[in-house]
């Protein structure tokens, strides 16, 4: 079960806020494994398809892949 306070940080966060967190989490995180992790993914699929191919190349390259 998802806690209600992780389920509405997941549903409010902009694109760039999921793509961070997805880039620079620690391996392993809870936020990418079992319920939580496919709510995630699903969340930052739909938003990227709102979003664009454009606008995930611009987030992408704003956020990098240096450490965080």
């Amino acid at each position: 079960m998802i806690s209600p306070d992780l389920k509405a940080w997941i549903d409010k966060a902009t694109y760039e806020e999921l793509l961070r967190k997805w880039r620079f989490a620690p391996a392993g995180s809870p936020l990418f494994t079992g319920e939580v992790g496919e709510y995630y993914k699903e969340r930052m699929t739909r938003l990227k398809a709102i979003v664009g191919d454009e606008e995930h190349v611009r987030v992408s390259k704003a956020i990098g892949w240096g450490d965080r």
